[in-house]
């Protein structure tokens, strides 16, 4: 007896619609859900029913769970560098380029607080995860490549020393913005200090401006004791 073909309408002779939209309002709900439980706490079901649709149609698009995962990655880490190619310092001076790296740093941190917890979730992982994109090797060549071109303005008018690694820089700004955020909780219950969106921002973000502008123009540290 001949199979009768499916429905016109059924799921198993549709081809998803709209396949850019579908990634995106997946990927979206899927940096809120591995933000939220890390990569192992996450749940494709609970990605599904936030976006109102079903596990094999993320299959379909991403492959499998660490797909999505490594997808989201690459998402929050382009929208981070995308959002730094704005920042237009060529035209500022080097001092006040770098306070302009910080204090953007500083704030995206803050405003994108699902991005920080993405972070920490894949350092609890050890990076397993992230080792495995190739896009991630270049992703994020373009931030150190602009501090670079900061400091070595700075270094040829004098303004900065001649010792620097823009890695460190840029690890030592990141660390510093981070632990706003990350140790926000911890810090305020010990210390009873407002922490995160809260409490002096200003002056923490300025504080984190002058500390590593006297790490750059502290011109004497860089010359060897003898």
């Amino acid at each position: 007896m001949k199979a009768r073909p499916a429905p016109a309408g059924s799921a198993a002779m549709r081809k998803p619609k709209a396949p850019e939209a579908n990634r995106a309002r997946i990927i979206r709900a899927a940096m809120a859900e591995f933000a939220a439980r890390g990569f192992k706490g996450a749940s494709m079901d609970a990605i599904a029913a936030r976006t109102h649709t079903t596990r094999a149609l993320i299959n379909y698009y991403f492959g499998s769970k660490e797909q999505v995962y490594l997808a989201v990655l690459e998402h929050v880490y382009a929208e981070i560098r995308e959002a730094e190619t704005l920042l237009d310092l060529d035209h500022l001076p080097p001092v006040e380029a770098i306070r302009r790296i910080v204090e953007f740093t500083f704030d995206y941190y803050l405003e994108h607080d699902g991005f920080v917890r993405l972070v920490v979730a894949e350092n609890q992982a050890r990076g397993r995860h992230l080792q495995k994109s190739r896009a991630m090797r270049t992703l994020n060549r373009p931030v150190i490549e602009t501090l670079a071109r900061v400091i070595a303005r700075g270094q040829a008018d004098g303004s900065f020393r001649r010792d620097v690694d823009p890695v460190e820089i840029h690890k030592a700004i990141a660390a510093l913005g981070m632990f706003n955020v990350t140790n926000q909780h911890t810090f305020a219950a010990i210390f009873q200090r407002e922490m995160g969106a809260k409490g002096d921002v200003a002056g923490r973000r300025s504080m984190v401006g002058d500390m590593i502008l006297s790490y750059l123009m502290n011109k004497a540290a860089s010359i060897p004791i003898s």
